[in-house]
């Protein structure tokens, strides 16, 4: 059976940028340093006004399309995933087939479309669709375009005003694939949670204390979940990880919880022990209170420990490196973070083929995946046709007045803003308005 997988992957990133330390944190009276530091951001991507998740999305399929070579009779299947939608009925994938077809030769005619939402994990999910998709033989040869896009916006004044970020990612899943071939066994962890949420409005309600509480419950259930289904894991067993980084602040406690878990019975907890002790039992404790504050207390000592810290510069540090300049890109969040360990191992001439990524995906509401993905020996030429950093490079930095006439021409409830595009459009998808059953319209601008 040919191996299935990610065989190509493309982003775009919104144009503008808006510069936490240094024009965020002084409007807000705050330090610098809780940006850089502190939650692990530098920067946040925004849409500038002719942009939105369906000119991103359709921007990184077109490229990506254009390099492989690909036409739309080679593309069985286009699923969206999206928690920015805008409309409840027609789904974001018509609207990016719809754009995709003004600039390529052919139609998407018999290709199946769709929407997935669930969060930022939807984007895991419909991989998991398309793989499941070709392993099931029902896609006649033809490969499937998965496009996580989203603009994620928080209400002005929100906590979560500074992690914003706008972006997609497009990736073809096909068999034998060029990048990574995506495991059989998944794990979940998955619960009826209400930690982040828009119930029919456009900004999120947050309950942030208990998102992240939820958010490391869940990849907990996941990674157990994944090892009763393949192997008991070992840090060392793992290139990189990516998470979901809504902010590095957060994959750092994710991070440590997963190394406790993969190094519990190991030669690593048997060298720490004279150090920091053993891990806490649960059968040794009174009752689970106590238990979980040996947990606390025993994680918080072994975060200070050379063996983890060592561990996680060499494999959580590198996924970081774009997310901390575009901030959250909800659905594609984790999959910017597989793109930037794959970019730091081929500028470090890491030869990965074969070795093996761990994969952690979370949405809100709330479910964790955990699968595992090996490198394929055509990865690094695949990664080196990227332009991420040229992207980032040439995005417009906004003052603070720009940024808020920016968050109010995106903002559903404020309409049209009076204000000029910042940058000028070209070879792209653009937004040019609404139509007569106010649905948007796009054109290619060349």
């Amino acid at each position: 059976m040919e191996p299935v997988g990610i065989d190509a992957v493309e982003v775009w990133t919104g144009k503008l940028k808006l510069d936490l330390p240094e024009t965020f944190a002084p409007q807000k009276g705050e330090d610098p340093d809780k940006y850089r530091k502190g939650i692990g951001l530098v920067g946040s991507s925004f849409p500038d006004l002719y942009e939105d998740i369906v000119t991103m999305g359709a921007n990184a399929a077109k490229r990506l399309m254009d390099r492989k070579g690909l036409t739309p009779d080679d593309i069985g299947r286009i699923d969206v995933a999206t928690e920015s939608a805008f409309d409840n009925s027609k789904p974001v994938s018509t609207y990016i087939a719809g754009c995709l077809e003004q600039y390529f030769d052919g139609e998407f005619r018999h290709a199946n479309k769709g929407e997935r939402k669930f969060a930022c994990v939807a984007g895991t999910q419909s991989i998991d669709d398309a793989y499941n998709w070709i392993r099931a033989g029902r896609n006649r040869g033809r490969a499937a375009l998965v496009i996580a896009t989203d603009t994620a916006l928080y209400a002005r004044g929100d906590p979560g005003e500074a992690t914003q970020g706008a972006g997609a990612v497009a990736m073809l899943i096909d068999e034998d694939p060029d990048l990574v071939e995506i495991s059989n066994e998944q794990g979940y962890g998955s619960m009826d949670e209400t930690d982040f949420l828009k119930p029919n409005q456009q900004f999120p309600s947050v309950d942030g204390k208990r998102s992240m509480q939820v958010y490391l419950s869940r990849m907990r259930e996941a990674v157990e979940d994944f090892e009763s289904v393949a192997w008991d894991m070992h840090p060392d067993d793992f290139a990189y990880v990516p998470f979901h980084t809504p902010f590095p602040g957060m994959v750092r406690k994710a991070a440590l919880l997963g190394y406790r878990h993969m190094s519990r019975d190991t030669e690593i907890e048997d060298a720490l022990a004279d150090e920091i002790g053993r891990q806490p039992r649960e059968d040794d404790y009174a009752s689970r209170e106590a238990y979980e504050d040996a947990i606390r207390e025993y994680m918080d000592d072994l975060k200070e420990t050379e063996q983890y810290q060592a561990w996680y510069d060499r494999t959580i540090e590198p996924t970081l490196n774009i997310s901390r300049q575009v901030g959250n890109w909800y659905t594609g969040s984790v999959h910017i973070a597989r793109i930037a360990a794959l970019q730091y191992a081929a500028e470090e001439d890491r030869d990965l083929a074969g070795e093996k990524l761990l994969v952690g995906s979370y949405g809100s509401g709330a479910q964790a995946e955990i699968h595992a993905e090996t490198v394929q020996p055509n990865w690094e030429q695949e990664i080196a046709q990227l332009n991420v950093d040229a992207q980032l490079q040439a995005r417009y930095d906004l003052s603070y007045s720009e940024y808020e006439h920016v968050h109010d021409s995106h903002n559903h409830e404020k309409g049209a803003v009076d204000i000029d595009d910042f940058t000028e459009p070209s070879d792209e998808f653009v937004f040019t308005g609404w139509g007569r059953m106010n649905e948007r319209q796009y054109e290619y601008v060349e």
